[in-house]
């Protein structure tokens, strides 16, 4: 388990031994239900495609695990599961006339023209921008500050919507969309796996292959089976992290921090937080040694810091956006890790 201290407590002085991990909106440990279901998938493995009946039994599990994974997103269309969100959003997004709005995934960016919708100081997609006949893409819960976008008015605007909530999805409810992304190692599943939930096939160009014909390569059982059962998992810990992140938010407040769209609706999993006079990465490399896994609000390319496009599209200044960082909150974060990670805070500070 992913979880402890190492380096000095600042309150008292006493000594941490392990580590604290609040980077789970990078990937988030799997849990025990998904890593069980994985290791029994396993040991009975076979093609689902053959027609043999071990390929049958296989075939059955699969399809449960599709069913699993409807049933407890609480969705009544469509399931095609993929290798990830990247995947979805690429079958979702390819050959057709998309837009997307600023502050999305590079997975979106690299697949939609140059089109954008722009967003506010607040990280907001405005409906109004919403161009009439157009595929819109739109993350639910943006994965670097947490914005949570008002799809349900967008979904009013768009012709057709594509939702990524590889951050939401598991812990809030679905929104109105045509076609929703998801990815389990974002909600305690294993890696190599994720969903496209389709409203209506007829959105989608068939490519042939497995899947009914919307994605090649061998079904991944034993990953549908643990993806399932991540979801099926006790999420009262999501709860929880409202609380947890308020607490901290208030800390970086208190010692001369800034929280990145702070009078935003936000996912209670993640928040961006700016250290004004320190670099992220001076911030990483200082948290690391200290015990803590966080990220930066910025991403690292060829060894060169270079300014996060979500940041940028909100108005925020190439050396504001360089002292931004991410703290992201799991079913694994406890009030205690959130106490100590708010005392090296204030220590950095």
């Amino acid at each position: 388990m992913v979880r402890g201290y190492i380096g000095a407590d600042n309150r008292n002085g006493s000594v941490l031994t392990t580590r604290i991990y609040l980077d789970h909106a990078a990937t988030t440990p799997m849990r025990s239900e998904a890593i069980a279901a994985v290791a029994d998938g396993m040991a009975r493995w076979a093609n689902p495609s053959s027609p043999h009946a071990e390929g049958r039994a296989a075939r059955r599990a699969l399809e449960d695990a599709r069913a699993r994974i409807a049933k407890a997103l609480g969705w009544e269309g469509e399931v095609i599961l993929t290798s990830g969100a990247s995947e979805a959003l690429a079958i979702a997004l390819k050959g057709h006339d998309a837009v997307a709005a600023s502050v999305e995934h590079d997975a979106v960016l690299r697949v939609v023209g140059s089109d954008r919708i722009s967003v506010g100081g607040d990280g907001l997609v405005d409906p109004a921008q919403v161009p009439p006949g157009r595929r819109l893409a739109v993350q639910s819960a943006n994965s670097e500050t947490g914005v949570l976008q008002p799809l349900a008015d967008v979904a009013a605007k768009a012709d057709v919507l594509v939702a990524d909530c590889s951050q939401s999805a598991g812990k809030l409810p679905l929104p109105p969309a045509d076609l929703i992304v998801v990815s389990a190692h974002k909600l305690g599943g294993p890696p190599g796996i994720g969903a496209l939930l389709v409203r209506d096939f007829a959105l989608l160009t068939p490519t042939g292959g497995q899947e009914q014909g919307y994605r090649g390569g061998t079904e991944n059982v034993p990953g549908a089976l643990g993806f399932a059962a991540a979801l099926e998992a006790p999420h009262e810990w999501f709860e929880r992290t409202a609380i947890l992140r308020h607490t901290l938010d208030d800390v970086v407040r208190e010692h001369g921090g800034e929280v990145i769209a702070d009078a935003s609706p936000r996912i209670p999993t993640i928040a961006a937080y700016r250290m004004p006079g320190r670099s992220a990465g001076a911030q990483l490399m200082r948290l690391d040694s200290a015990g803590f896994a966080v990220s930066a609000g910025s991403a690292c390319s060829s060894g060169t810091l270079k300014t996060s496009h979500v940041l940028t599209a909100m108005g925020i200044d190439a050396k504001a956006a360089s002292e931004v960082i991410r703290v992201s909150f799991g079913w694994t974060t406890t009030a205690h890790d959130v106490e100590h990670f708010a005392a090296a805070w204030r220590a950095l500070a």
